[in-house]
């Protein structure tokens, strides 16, 4: 049976007066590359800032880790760890250089669950001060030194897999847009994320590039990497999705494997879509 890694219930999201999403029922599969394609406007980006939590559902629900990512009293940045988010305008710090681009967060986290673990262990401390019985303190795992090390021994394997380790020390407006785009994605993968969202990451390219940022998210798919992209690339989604999504008018109207999708569209308005993009 498939591990399902994102379940979304009527979700449902509204700005002011405007429904933009209009209620999506929606399961992600371990493994699974799904790509969402559709109009302009009709809820696509909305739809998978949803899911990371960077916009608050107006009701329904998104289920993660056994936890209901709508519920305003979830932790939501635990979860977003594990919630990977690629950009269609790369968002690299362009004050960092690519390194600490790829390390902040991974460093971040580390240094904010060892200091909750510090905490724990001065109340423990001060427990057992009063207590015949002992409780052993936490292990504090490694030094801060240490995860920083860790941390960028990890980024530059990341950085030879794209062949930009070269760049390690470079800042962001020194790169071309597919070589920040790619830095963007082992940004996210150094996470271990569970899955990653991309929300349209070729369109600012130019043509020249898209090619070095699919090829890498090829790679990721070869490598059972979960993943929800919103794409006009109607290539890549015949060749490396498991399932096509089209989303018109805030709802999901059609989903299917690729090839039946694109030989054989049964809703009308998916008709004249591909009419016009294919």
């Amino acid at each position: 049976m498939k591990e399902v890694i994102l379940s979304v219930q009527q979700l449902k999201k509204s700005f002011g007066e405007k429904e933009v999403l209009k209620g999506i029922d929606f399961d992600v599969y371990k493994g699974e590359v799904i790509v969402v394609i559709g109009p302009s406007g009709c809820g696509k980006s909305t739809f998978l800032r949803c899911l990371n939590c960077m916009e608050d559902a107006s009701s329904g629900a998104i289920w993660f880790d056994g936890e209901n990512l709508a519920d305003m009293k979830v932790d939501i940045n635990v979860h977003r760890q594990k919630i990977g988010m690629v950009f269609q305008q790369f968002n690299l710090f362009n004050n960092l250089n690519v390194i600490d681009n790829i390390t902040l967060a991974p460093v971040l986290v580390a240094k904010k669950n060892r200091s909750k673990l510090k905490f724990k262990n001065f109340k423990i401390k001060i427990k057992n001060l009063f207590s015949k019985e002992k409780t052993p303190l936490l292990d504090l795992g490694d030094d801060l030194k240490t995860i920083k090390e860790k941390a960028n021994q990890k980024a530059m394997e990341l950085l030879k897999r794209i062949q930009l380790e070269e760049f390690a020390e470079a800042y962001p407006s020194t790169l071309s847009g597919g070589q920040k785009q790619r830095i963007a994605i082992v940004r996210a993968l150094a996470m271990d994320p569970k899955v990653i969202l991309f929300d349209e990451p070729t369109s600012a390219l130019d043509p020249e590039m898209v090619g070095e940022v699919l090829e890498l998210m090829r790679q990721l798919a070869k490598e059972n990497m979960t993943m929800v992209i919103v794409t006009h690339e109607m290539g890549f989604a015949r060749e490396v999705a498991n399932r096509v999504i089209f989303m018109d008018e805030g709802v999901i109207k059609e989903e299917n494997n690729p090839k039946e999708f694109f030989s054989n569209p049964q809703n009308p308005r998916l008709k004249d879509f591909l009419s016009k993009v294919l």
